[in-house]
């Protein structure tokens, strides 16, 4: 018997993308579809979505004298307080359902932003909107939609399974409907005031320690945590990890109450987007048996980068310019890094002052240190395909996807001990090298002595060509597509329907 899931997020690769849960939204359709698992894709429609989605689903010429049929599944006369129509489109092979809300998401500026950067101060109601129309969908409210199982994404669209358990939204006499809470970073939580709570459109039951009250205000996070039916982290080890106060930020107390209602499920990547074998952004493409082909790449990222090429190794950033991700103790280990003869090439955009410290960085060694301020999907490509390692100092990753790609493309992940860094890359120790297992070098301790260490580590087994060669080898036969993640998320699914059975 087929499952129908209906998944609520933010963002989608292909659509609208800022991090690496617009990739995980992407790629769990077709990854839970062998499984018998039908899902349907929920997302706000931003400028660049209606656009999309419009282009793709061009109307059939209309007779004249009619006037063009409506394409909306569904209409809301108020939406918390304003009118929204929800349109269909597709993710790929799959269906898509888009919540077209002018007055909410028809903005300049990225998702949750201002063209400055800046919050939207509605985002509450922005995302509040969201969750309640994946409730009404979910729930059967919406004639010929519905689902079996409810998945929420990180906190935006985490008051979905609050919506589902205290109003309840959907159709008359309808069994519940369980939920998934997938928590992709903790960090992130959706915080506002108490103020908000009378327009959410929740009873007042839902105010309490056991609803979406969090420090006195209304905390989205926390409450699709307190009334989904299962929460999910994307790493085993980060799903440990947050049970703890130096990573459960203030949450830690709410995940050990949960306790088996926890899991981590590790995430995959699209290995058809991501082939080295094919890739178009690489200057020359290779497998596993012609790792050789690589020094092409290699080549030129050199000159992309402005940088000397020579038979050192060079090392790869591509990250956020954040705390979280170690970038302020990158910076203290460049000297390092380049007194041992290794190079790096950045990308990335975020902190102001942490561009400016690896700006001067680069001005101390020109040649050897080169930038790009921003984001490139292609240059990114192109990055893995070319680099000898890619360098990953997170104070804590729920999951990572660069170290995952890393491996599919021979660049060995150089990783902090941590979440799913932990989870995804053997440690080249000795055991391991002479088993033939090592794919990456992991270290302890975000500090300059922990990263130091490791960038020694790895400069030292560049050298010994033979073993770097079976740590690439290693990486890139690993399984690290959506299969087994795929299977697991269908059998929670399966496991939450018997439970309501």
């Amino acid at each position: 018997m087929s499952i129908r899931v209906l998944s609520v997020a933010s963002e989608v690769t292909g659509l609208v993308k800022t991090g690496g849960l617009a990739d995980v939204v992407a790629a769990l359709p077709a990854a839970v579809t062998p499984h018998g698992i039908e899902m349907t894709t929920l997302i706000p429609g931003y400028p660049a979505v209606i656009a999309a989605v419009q282009a793709s689903t061009a109307p059939a010429p209309v007779k004249r004298g009619r006037k063009p049929a409506d394409p909306a599944l569904h209409v809301w006369d108020s939406l918390l307080g304003e009118p929204a129509r929800l349109i269909a489109g597709k993710l790929g092979d799959h269906p898509l359902l888009v919540l077209d809300c002018p007055a909410l998401f028809g903005r300049d500026g990225g998702p949750y932003g201002d063209m400055g950067g800046k919050d939207w101060p509605d985002n509450w109601r922005r995302f509040a909107a969201l969750g309640r129309a994946a409730a009404d969908i979910a729930g059967g409210a919406v004639p010929g939609l519905g689902a079996d199982v409810l998945h929420a994404h990180d906190w935006q669209a985490a008051l979905a399974p609050a919506y589902l358990r205290f109003a309840p939204y959907g159709a008359p006499g309808a069994r519940p409907i369980p939920s998934v809470m997938t928590i992709h970073n903790m960090a992130f939580q959706g915080h506002f005031g108490p103020e908000i709570f009378p327009r959410l459109g929740l009873p007042d039951r839902a105010w309490g320690v056991s609803g979406v009250e969090y420090h006195g205000g209304v905390g989205l996070l926390k409450a699709g945590m307190e009334a989904a039916s299962t929460i999910t982290t994307v790493s085993p080890t980060y799903a440990l990890e947050i049970r703890e106060a130096r990573f459960g930020m203030g949450l830690e107390g709410l995940i050990q109450t949960r306790g088996p209602r926890v899991r981590g499920i590790v995430n995959g990547i699209d290995t058809a987007e991501w082939d080295s074998a094919t890739d178009k952004a690489l200057a020359a493409n290779f497998t596993v048996r012609s790792l050789p082909r690589r020094a092409v790449n290699k080549r030129a990222l050199e000159t992309a980068f402005g940088l000397q090429s020579d038979d050192g190794p060079l090392f790869i950033v591509i990250s956020r310019l954040t705390w979280q991700k170690g970038i302020d103790v990158l910076c203290e280990c460049l000297d390092h890094l380049v007194g041992l003869g290794g190079r790096l090439a950045l990308l990335g955009a975020g902190d102001a002052a942490l561009a400016a410290e690896l700006s001067r960085a680069a001005a101390r060694h020109p040649g050897r240190i080169g930038l790009r301020i921003g984001y490139d999907e292609a240059l990114s490509h192109a990055m893995q395909g070319g680099a000898d390692a890619i360098l990953v100092p997170s104070r804590f990753e729920p999951c990572g996807l660069t170290q995952l790609y890393g491996l599919a493309y021979g660049c060995v992940p150089v990783v902090a001990r941590t979440g799913g860094l932990a989870d995804t890359v053997v440690d080249a120790n000795i055991a391991a090298l002479a088993a033939g297992a090592a794919t990456g070098i992991q270290f302890a301790g975000v500090d300059y002595a922990g990263l130091a260490l490791a960038i020694t580590r790895a400069i030292a087994l560049y050298h010994d060509r033979e073993a770097w060669a079976g740590v690439q080898r290693a990486g890139m036969r690993s399984d690290f597509s959506w299969r087994r993640s795929g299977a697991a998320y269908a059998a929670l699914y399966r496991e939450l329907l018997s439970e309501t059975a």
